[in-house]
């Protein structure tokens, strides 16, 4: 089986389409070797890369449309690490979690702790999509932009008649950079580098409204207790300063920023966005058109742009298509490990060329035509 050979006409340039750590560009690896190594094995209180550091903070905020009183803050860790943070830091009372797969069932686990009241959950069937809701006594309402695990999409809105002062968190792990949104309409929106941005992991970024930033200073004179690591208190103050509690990962910096400009200079968001949008309906349309495939997501209004999950039907092992591809160099496009469905997942990032998906769809039918 993996013996087979695809034809180099099937081939894409490019044969990442993991769902993170994702394709990085050929320019930002050159750019590191000839002025991000100078950075390695330097002080991360010096200005080189306090410099670096703030460039990101501009860019982001930049791309993010500028949402006004809005702060870039980093800390240490990935996302996994910001959800502890915001259980210690951020949420006073009780959350609301919108869970549609993996990622947002772990940010509600992280929420039942002690000093919390058990979280309202409001479960999903994978591959669907439900809503947030208001409720009395709720302070926080927590979801996934975009479900990393099914390709779901959630609209970044605030929940209508929810109390005042109630902050909305939004999991853009796998969007931010690739979905245009309007910050006003969240409050912490964070993320990690490694998916859209292109980039490395040990670092999670989150740009936070006016409000959020009172509440977690409030939380922080308060007498509970939060290790100095999972303080976003802490990181505001360091990000402030640009700089993070403990050393980043400098090469994990120095890639984004050079994402990030590429996007800014090719027009930002609505850019990049436009370009996720292209790679996911050609994917989309393909697997309606297809004989043996289907998106797994049924509503259109769903489905990501940036994480495509395609369904094969019985007759078809997209593992077996994943080993052919694998063996001729096409990677990371198995399923999502704990979903357990027969399907391929598919990242359309920002970095991801319309072409490169075109030609692994052509790649699909010619595995699938010799397998039969």
């Amino acid at each position: 089986m993996s013996e087979i050979i695809i034809p180099s006409e099937f081939l894409p340039v490019d044969g990442r389409f993991g769902c993170g750590p994702s394709k990085l560009r050929s320019a930002q690896i050159a750019a590191f070797a000839t002025e991000g190594s100078k950075l390695m094995g330097t002080s991360h209180r010096q200005a080189p890369v306090k410099n670096l550091v703030k460039r990101v903070q501009d860019g982001l905020l930049e791309l993010f449309h500028n949402p006004e009183g809005y702060e870039i803050v980093l800390g240490n860790g990935g996302s996994t690490a910001f959800w502890d943070a915001a259980a210690f830091s951020m949420v006073e009372n009780k959350a609301q979690n919108l869970v549609h797969g993996e990622f947002g069932a772990k940010f509600a686990s992280a929420l039942t702790n002690p000093w919390l009241q058990k979280p309202t959950v409001i479960n999903g069937t994978p591959g669907s999509r439900l809503e947030l809701q208001a409720e009395a006594g709720v302070d926080s309402y927590a979801y996934a932009q975009n479900e990393t695990s099914t390709g779901v999409v959630t609209p970044v809105k605030r929940v209508s008649g929810a109390d005042q002062g109630a902050l909305m968190f939004t999991d853009a792990t796998s969007a931010a950079g690739g979905i245009d949104f309007d910050a006003t309409e969240t409050d912490v929106y964070y993320f990690a580098p490694q998916k859209n941005f292109a980039s490395d992991g040990g670092l999670w970024f989150a740009l936070m409204s006016p409000a959020a930033i009172e509440r977690t200073e409030r939380i922080a004179a308060t007498d509970r207790y939060i290790p100095e690591f999972l303080s976003v208190k802490t990181a505001i103050d360091n990000s402030r300063l640009n700089q993070t509690l403990n050393t980043p990962a400098i090469a994990t910096l120095f890639l984004l920023g050079e994402q990030i400009d590429w996007m800014n200079e090719n027009g930002g968001l609505a850019w990049a966005d436009a370009r996720t949008k292209a790679a996911s309906d050609f994917l989309y349309e393909w697997a309606d058109a297809s004989e043996f495939a289907t998106p797994f997501v049924s509503n259109p209004e769903h489905r990501s742009q940036v994480v495509v999950t395609i369904d094969f039907n019985d007759e078809i092992q997209a593992t077996d298509i994943s080993k052919v591809l694998r063996a001729n160099g096409i990677v990371d496009v198995d399923s999502y490990r704990k979903l357990g469905r027969n399907q391929l997942r598919v990242a359309t990032f920002t970095a991801t060329e319309l072409d490169d998906i075109k030609q692994l769809t052509k790649a699909i039918d010619y595995v699938v035509g010799q397998l039969a």
